[in-house]
């Protein structure tokens, strides 16, 4: 599985492009509470497991984290020397506060004019599975206003890399899969290899990661970022979520709406979907994407569209040929060609890389783009965001669609997305067949009242959450609650890529500026 419905591994490669547009529509401000760094005599908010949970004992509510120097972590370089790291330990169960317990891998970066602090800004760049600790001191630089007055930080959420990460498969069995595995099955065959991948997937899973497993949803990475707050000393919530970071956000303010702080989501998760509606959202939203691209590079998107298709079967027939001895199927070339979609400056790279498989007849440029989205490195090595984004995907949605209902599916999802739809389609089947652990709910409970300011912001180009999500969002947050922003522009998150979208969420963070609801840039 590549294109989940919450956008995965490009979604935090995406905010590290730099670059900014001009242009931005009118809003009047208000101010709000800071609600961060808790005053002198003024102790931060306690920490429970949310509404009807037990109170947390004090071995885990009076930890302070002992900040030391990060290493490197395998494939990475360390991070710089005004990076500091540390772990914090959370209930594995909440509902048994007092059981066992899980390190979360924290990583943070002091604000620079120490005399202005205002606390701690906590991150979340997607997923789910994405790493903030990995993430955050690249993406640093994007943030370095925000930085001023805001401790950086960032996290693995639970199931995630340092944070008890979850594992399924061998780099092998990874690589055979993406081998061997027709993820848009045409024969009963393949149909039974599709479904039983799944299956397998997640029974290496609970051999693997089986004491975490049923413990690693949404709702369990909100109540961590509670806990995280209290110990970092700060009354409120101060966070950035982006992607998938946008439903944790979301998911967090439903359950601790008393102690949102200065709150912004950036490329935003439909909270009223489900699987398959995030699916379909996908298949909207990729297919937009394409449709614009073709547009920039001048041809006609629908017959484009009809080519990459055409493309796309032969690939399913024949695959091509590429300079490692690896070949390029056409479940690798649909990843290939989603991955530059995700930001407008990488969609020179795609006209590179299908030019190279359409008249050369090879797949290498498109190979490289699938194996930079899958994290395989040049030695044959996958990372485990994978792994981490299914796990945590299967434990919150309760849906199991069967192959029947994916393939009842695939006229409508056609129809969508004649290069994407077949793909989507067939993956709301595969991704959580026979998941051993039961998920949470059908979709996320968003509703907040009572909580502060939440700005939502929506790209209207944004090809893995469509800007209709924003909306939704907004509105489920509730009335005073959700206040959105919108950007007229492509790619996958609108902060550092628009100057006024940029300029708005610093006044806001910064300042407490609310920019006016229903603001428009461009």
């Amino acid at each position: 599985m590549v294109v989940h419905a919450r956008a995965g591994a490009l979604a935090a490669a995406a905010l590290l492009l730099t670059g900014l547009l001009a242009g931005c529509g009118g809003g009047a401000d208000g101010g709000t509470d800071p609600g961060s760094a808790a005053p002198a005599g003024s102790p931060p908010a306690a920490a429970t497991g949310g509404p009807g949970s037990p109170r947390l004992p004090a071995s885990l509510t009076a930890q302070r984290p002992d900040w030391k120097r990060c290493g490197a972590r395998a494939g990475e370089s360390a991070p710089g020397s005004e990076w500091r790291c540390a772990t914090v330990r959370v209930p594995l169960d909440y509902a048994k506060p007092d059981g066992d317990t899980l390190g979360i891998a924290l990583i943070r970066k002091q604000a620079t004019d120490r005399d202005r602090r205002l606390g701690s800004m906590l991150f979340n760049f997607g997923g789910p599975g994405g790493s903030g600790v990995s993430t955050l001191p690249r993406a640093a630089g994007s943030y370095a206003n925000l930085n001023t007055r805001y401790d950086l930080v960032g996290f693995d959420p639970r199931g995630v890399a340092g944070s008890e990460g979850v594992r399924c498969r061998t780099d092998q069995e990874q690589e055979a899969d993406n081998r061997n595995v027709d993820m848009t099955p045409d024969t009963p065959a393949e149909e039974a290899a599709f479904m039983r991948y799944g299956a397998d997937f997640g029974a290496g899973c609970a051999r693997r990661s089986g004491k975490v497993l049923p413990y690693v949803g949404t709702s369990n990475a909100a109540r961590d970022m509670d806990l995280v707050r209290e110990v970092l000393g700060d009354r409120k919530l101060t966070y950035f979520g982006i992607s998938y970071g946008t439903e944790l956000g979301g998911t967090y303010a439903h359950l601790f709406p008393a102690h949102v702080g200065r709150t912004v989501l950036d490329a935003v998760v439909d909270p009223t979907a489900d699987a398959i509606g995030h699916a379909r959202n996908q298949a909207t939203g990729f297919q937009r994407a394409l449709d614009n691209y073709l547009k920039d590079s001048g041809q006609d998107p629908a017959e484009g569209t009809r080519r990459i298709a055409r493309l796309l079967d032969r690939l399913d027939r024949k695959p091509l040929p590429t300079g490692s001895g690896r070949e390029l199927n056409q479940s690798l070339a649909v990843i290939g060609i989603v991955t530059p979609l995700y930001s407008r400056s990488s969609w020179p790279v795609l006209t590179q890389a299908l030019d190279e498989a359409e008249k050369n007849g090879t797949g290498d440029a498109l190979l490289r783009l699938a194996d930079s989205y899958n994290g395989r490195d040049a030695r044959g090595h996958y990372g485990t965001q994978s792994h981490a984004q299914r796990a945590v995907s299967c434990a919150d949605s309760k849906l199991r669609p069967t192959a029947d209902e994916a393939r009842a599916l695939l006229p409508e999802f056609r129809k969508l997305s004649p290069a994407f739809g077949p793909f989507l389609a067939w993956d709301t089947a595969g991704w959580c067949a026979k998941w051993p652990v039961a998920g949470e709910h059908e979709h996320p409970e968003t509703s907040a009242p009572g909580a502060g300011p939440v700005l939502v912001v929506g790209n209207t180009g944004d090809p893995a959450t469509p800007y209709e999500g924003a909306r939704r969002m907004a509105d489920s947050l509730g009335k005073g609650v959700g206040v959105l922003l919108t950007n007229k522009g492509e790619g996958h998150g609108a902060y550092g890529q628009n100057s006024c979208v940029t300029s708005a969420v610093d006044a806001y963070f910064l300042d407490g500026k609310v920019p006016e609801d229903g603001r428009t840039c461009s």
